[in-house]
């Protein structure tokens, strides 16, 4: 069986994955910790990636885990991928991350004045409003809606990258973790909740050639659409399609 380490989403908690924890098979081991700041987990100061990778390494050292699979959903895809490629793991599942910036980086950028302010709350709906959620069934929908503490510290902590260093010099660290992986022999999986643009996978294949990429339909949260089918994906049982 296998060890796995799920990650969810900004302003998530744990709970988002127990559709998928119900789906996989006996035996797995499971660790799926709460971010810092999210959940029950500490509040920090600030967010910087290389200290939620470190704090999660101690909790998967703390558990006994060894080179799990590290799923990660959204921005926890982009933890996910930064973890892997420090760190032991055996696979990367990446659920809905696009990992260049582009204008998902220049909306945060213009929003930054508005997260500052007392109407914080309108980018994160508007954000919402694209996910796809009325695509969901309804007890999908019920644990995004209430497996969730939006708070402006929150979203700027996590953000802070985007708003203080150029598009490209991200990317060219998302493509040099990418790069690490794929020397270290770490399996890639691109599991997107709407088909992907030829220019998305080309980029992906640049860093990482055999990166798989699977449609899962459900918006922005495919493993809560269909659990089942990303459970076995991250389990290793499912050959990828596109």
């Amino acid at each position: 069986m296998t060890d796995i380490l799920l990650l969810h989403g900004l302003t998530y908690d744990h709970r988002t994955w127990g559709p998928v924890r119900d789906a996989l098979a006996p035996g797995h081991r499971v660790l799926a910790p709460d971010l810092p700041g999210h959940g029950s987990a500490p509040h920090w100061p600030a967010y910087p990636l290389a200290d939620v990778i470190d704090h999660l390494h101690t909790l998967v050292e703390t558990a006994g885990l060894v080179d799990p699979v590290v799923a990660g959903h959204s921005l926890g895809a982009v933890i996910a991928t930064g973890y892997a490629a420090v760190h032991p793991a055996s696979r990367v599942v990446n659920l809905d991350q696009v990992l260049t910036i582009g204008p998902f980086g220049d909306a945060v950028r213009a929003a930054e004045p508005v997260l500052r302010g007392p109407h914080w709350r309108t980018v994160w709906d508007r954000m919402l409003a694209g996910m796809g959620l009325d695509t969901l069934p309804e007890h999908a929908r019920t644990l995004v809606d209430t497996a969730t503490d939006p708070r402006p510290e929150l979203l700027l902590g996590y953000w802070d990258e985007i708003l203080q260093r150029p598009a490209a010099d991200i990317e060219a660290d998302n493509a040099a973790r990418l790069t690490a992986l794929t020397a270290d022999g770490i399996g890639y999986h691109w599991v997107s909740g709407r088909p992907p643009s030829e220019k998305q996978i080309a980029w992906l294949r640049t860093w990482a050639p055999r990166a798989e990429v699977t449609v899962v339909a459900g918006g922005h949260f495919p493993h809560l659409a269909d659990p089942a089918r990303v459970a076995q994906i991250i389990a290793g049982v499912t050959p990828s399609s596109e």
